[in-house]
């Protein structure tokens, strides 16, 4: 049976917004729950958020929070499906705004799966956004132990400019494998820690209420429409904005380290297949290119596309809480969902920053995220 009534909560946000705008083409009748915070939408969301402009009129729009149950049960109303992406979302931002990530990602989606267990509702199927970074580091190969999921790096390694990681006492390098679901659990972030509660939490309850769930790890997401003016999350829009006001880039570590970047086309395409197909029912998806992408690659691609020769600076700065490599293995989501990424990331980087040619210059809020994360001692 094909469900029709759908509820996207965070639906005016970068991957929201773009879904529900291919689900309205596809014929579904769509609610969108979101706050339109001004870290993502501006001060004046409903007069500049190019996001929100680009949804209204196309959806039954809430604005509202997650962390209210009136606003839930609002927007859950008479909806079959809920796709839930409504989270706070930066990495670095999450090591000193603990409560805040707690209560909106953990919190919101307690109240949610509260109010599915004790009201009447129709929902038949609940999609959850998790995130890579409940993995921390990736999958690697060591030549004594095989494949084996290193810890947390240690700080007093990284300020002698020691980046790379290590495994037990196993002196040779690691060699980097592509991470699979049923790798390892072990976020080093408080926004990791909150995503892997949301999978568990949505995958437990679910099943007892037998309502079909899914969950998507999706990688580091990236297109036109991400906001160009959030210094916490999204370094091609960090850096973006950093070339655009011909400011210096503060590549963090060595520039070695590495990122799956996955376009926004093929985001919203894995989304809708677990929407859609039965055989994505109660499983976990990575949902990312399958490439691993270093940080200085990056800048380096954007730097190119703009004409704009703005200094690179590797500074050997680092951020506590940071892991230093993961990519996805893809194995399963092509297998079950059939599900390829059609773009790749030069192509991918050409469209985002014409896009981004398009828009407005943002002021950068970058060193302000800098001396925050310097204030509380996690940025070094």
């Amino acid at each position: 049976m094909m469900y029709k009534k759908i509820l996207v909560t965070g639906g005016a946000g970068f991957i929201g917004s773009n879904l529900c705008i291919q689900l309205v083409t596809l014929g579904y009748s769509v609610t969108v729950l979101d706050n339109l915070s001004p870290q993502v939408h501006g001060l004046q969301p409903h007069a500049t958020s190019v996001l929100y402009q680009s949804i209204v009129g196309k959806v039954s729009f809430i604005q509202g929070c997650v962390t209210n149950k009136a606003d839930w049960e609002a927007a859950i109303a008479d909806n079959e499906i809920i796709v839930h992406l409504a989270a706070e979302t930066g990495t670095g931002q999450s090591m000193y705004k603990i409560q805040h990530y707690v209560n909106t990602n953990i919190g919101g989606t307690a109240l949610l799966l509260d109010i599915l267990t004790n009201s009447s509702h129709k929902v038949k199927k609940v999609i959850i956004a998790s995130s890579r970074s409940i993995y921390g580091e990736g999958a690697y190969s060591s030549t004594m132990y095989g494949v084996v999921y290193p810890t947390e790096r240690v700080a007093a390694d990284m300020e002698k400019g020691n980046f790379a990681v290590t495994y037990a006492n196993d002196k040779n390098q690691l060699t980097l494998l592509p991470t699979p679901e049923d790798a390892k659990i072990h976020p080093s972030s408080i926004y990791g820690i909150t995503k892997q509660n949301q999978e568990q939490m949505v995958m437990v309850t679910c099943q007892a209420l037998h309502i079909d769930a899914v969950v998507f790890r999706y990688q580091n997401v990236y297109g036109p429409g991400q906001s160009l003016s959030n210094p916490y999350t999204g370094i091609l829009s960090i850096f973006s904005t950093q070339i655009k006001n011909n400011l210096p880039i503060n590549i963090f570590e060595d520039g070695q380290e590495s990122r799956d970047f996955v376009y926004i086309d093929d985001v919203v395409n894995a989304t809708i297949m677990g929407v859609e197909k039965p055989a994505a029912n109660n499983q976990v998806f990575n949902v990312g290119s399958g490439t691993a992408t270093t940080v200085l690659q990056v800048a380096e691609a954007l730097i190119k596309n703009y004409g704009i020769a703005v200094p690179l600076q590797i500074t050997g700065n680092y951020r506590l809480g940071d892991i230093r490599h993961n990519y996805a293995c893809l194995q399963k989501i092509k297998s079950i969902l059939q599900y390829l990424p059609t773009v790749n990331f030069d192509t991918g980087i050409a469209k985002f920053c014409t896009w981004v040619n398009g828009q407005t210059i943002q002021t950068s809020l970058y060193d302000t995220s800098i001396a925050e994360m310097k204030e509380k001692g996690l940025f070094k």
